[in-house]
C-alpha cells in the first residue's frame, strides 16, 4: 500500500513512505524499500509541442532517477492549443511522432508511462475533423498496453466564473471503459479529467479489479478551487482505491489557465502528495488485493 506519511524534499518532490520505517532519512527510506514507486507529474503545456515534450522528458528522467517505476502525465501533456482550430491542426494519430517519441522514452528508461489525454485524430479524420481525448498506458518496452477514450466531455458555461468550454464541439466521446491494466504499481483504472465527476465510472473500474484510479486532468482555476481535492478524495473513499491525478498548472495562453495541485490520495481519503509547482510527486505503492482496505477497515461495493 501507499505509505500514510509524506516525506517532502525541496523543489516540489514528495516521497510518501511507510510510517513503520521509523526515523530514517529519505535516502535510507528509498534504499531500503522494494515497493514500486509512482510519480505523478504537474506541467504547464503550451501550443509548442517541442517545449512540452522537453519539459515532460525532464520530469520522467527525474522520476526515474528517484526510483519511479511508473510516471503519470496530465491531460494535454502533448499540447494545449490557443484555439479550436489550432487544437485540431496539432492533433495526431496514435502512430504519429509524439507517441512514437514517448514509446522510445519509455523503452530507453525502462519505465511505464500514463499519458492522458492525448489529442488523437478521429477514425474519419478526412471527413469529420474531430478528435478523441485519449489516455494511453505505455509499458517499459515502449508498447501501448491500454487505450481509453474520454467518455464524459467538458461542456460548461459559468459566466460568473469566466469559464466557457464546449469540448463536444471538436471531440468525439468514447463509448466504453478500458479494463484496468496490470502495471508495476498495481492494477490501474483509467479516467480523464471530467470523468472524475461521475462516481459510477470509478465504481465500474473497481468492480473490474482496479486497485488504483488515475485521472490526468486540466481543471480550470474556478472549478479546481471549488471541487478538485474533494472529488479526488471522494473517489478514493467510496472505492477504497488509491487515486493518482496528474495535473496541468498555470497560464497556457491568453485564454486559458489551469488549477494545478497534482495529487496522490490513499483509500482513507488522505492526501499523500500535492505538487506545488511544475514538478512531480512520488509515492511508494504495493498492489492491494483485498476487497476490504486493511488500513481503514471499510468494506466497498463489489456487486
Amino acid at each position: 500500500m501507499l505509505g500514510r506519511k509524506a516525506v517532502s524534499t525541496s523543489r516540489g518532490l514528495i516521497f510518501c513512505c511507510s510510517q513503520s520505517a521509523g526515523k530514517l532519512s529519505l535516502r535510507q527510506l528509498c534504499r531500503m524499500s522494494f515497493r514500486p514507486v509512482a510519480a505523478v507529474c504537474q506541467v504547464n503545456s503550451t501550443p509548442d509541442k517541442e517545449v512540452n515534450f522537453a519539459a515532460c522528458v525532464r520530469l520522467v528522467e527525474k522520476a526515474k532517477e528517484g526510483g519511479a517505476n511508473m510516471v503519470f502525465l496530465p491531460e494535454g501533456f502533448d499540447y494545449i492549443g490557443s484555439s479550436q482550430k489550432e487544437t485540431l491542426q496539432l492533433s495526431e494519430n496514435l502512430t504519429g511522432d509524439t507517441i512514437s517519441r514517448y514509446s522510445d522514452l519509455a523503452r530507453k528508461l525502462n519505465i511505464w508511462l500514463s499519458l492522458g489525454g492525448f489529442h488523437e485524430r478521429g477514425d474519419d479524420w478526412e471527413h469529420d475533423r474531430r478528435i478523441y481525448n485519449t489516455h494511453l498506458i505505455i509499458n517499459g518496452m515502449g508498447h501501448i498496453v491500454s487505450v481509453y477514450r474520454k467518455c464524459h466531455l467538458f461542456d460548461v458555461e459559468l459566466p460568473e466564473k469566466k469559464v466557457s468550454l464546449k469540448e463536444s464541439a471538436f471531440t468525439i466521446p468514447g463509448q466504453s471503459l478500458s479494463p484496468p491494466v496490470q502495471t508495476p504499481i498495481g492494477k490501474v483504472g483509467l479516467g480523464i479529467c471530467y470523468d472524475l465527476r461521475f462516481p459510477e465510472l470509478s465504481v465500474a473500474l473497481l468492480r473490474q479489479g482496479a486497485e488504483i484510479l488515475t485521472y490526468p486532468s486540466a481543471f480550470t482555476v474556478a472549478t479546481g478551487t471549488a471541487h478538485w481535492e474533494v472529488l479526488l478524495r471522494a473517489r478514493a473513499v467510496e472505492t477504497q482505491c488509491f487515486v493518482l491525478a496528474a495535473a496541468q498548472v498555470g497560464c497556457h495562453h491568453a485564454k486559458r489557465a489551469s488549477y494545478g495541485h497534482a495529487l496522490a490520495v490513499d483509500p482513507w481519503g488522505e492526501v499523500l502528495g500535492d505538487c506545488g509547482g511544475t514538478e512531480l510527486t512520488t509515492a511508494k505503492t504495493q498492489a492491494q488485493q483485498q476487497t476490504e482496505c486493511p488500513s481503514c477497515g471499510l468494506a466497498v461495493s463489489q456487486s
